[in-house]
């Protein structure tokens, strides 16, 4: 006696056909413009469904994709830098202080860096001038993580986000000049 491969079909719906030969659930899904897809090999008899397998599969990477995008959106915590140079136009300066609010609104933490070249490294007092006035503009924006110092050739302070801590609200101090 040969047996014929039976498999459990449901329809689009989700509604139970039943038990029914293969060929007849082919016969089924091509009469409906839909394709026949086994979900459940284990099952006995195996279930499958009747569904449109290109609209499945796009639906699915969209789904894949907004969980993805998501996932990235809830990053934080993200260390960024904003740099600066020690001859800054007023505007310019003031751009970047944007950048950094918004940076820190996102809940980032931010790298507040001068850098120095050449013989400028010779006058940190202006590199000085520089993050105590980007303080200034932050003061209600950022707490202050890391204080100002020097990493080669760059004058640098760490600014977090204010919700995140409770430390004491963005001040420049001087770094010292022994450490220079």
């Amino acid at each position: 006696m040969i047996r014929v491969p039976q498999v459990r079909v449901v329809d689009e719906k989700g509604a139970q056909l039943g038990v029914m030969p293969t060929s007849q659930a082919l016969s089924l899904a091509d009469q409906r413009g839909l394709d026949l897809v086994e979900v459940a090999p284990t099952a006995d008899p195996p279930v499958c469904r009747l569904l449109d397998y290109g609209r499945f599969r796009y639906e699915a990477t969209r789904r894949e994709r907004e969980a993805r995008k998501d996932q990235k959106a809830k990053v934080s915590n993200v260390l960024r830098e904003v740099r600066f140079k020690t001859r800054i136009g007023e505007h310019d300066k003031s751009a970047k202080v944007r950048m950094v609010k918004r940076l820190l609104r996102e809940g980032s933490k931010v790298k507040v860096s001068v850098m120095f070249r050449g013989r400028e490294i010779t006058h940190p007092e202006v590199g000085m001038a520089v993050l105590k006035s980007v303080a200034a503009d932050l003061v209600d924006d950022a707490m202050m993580e890391k204080n100002p110092s020097f990493e080669g050739r760059f004058l640098t302070m760490i600014l977090t986000p204010p919700s995140s801590n409770t430390r004491s609200p963005v001040k420049a101090k001087e770094p010292d000049p022994a450490k220079a």
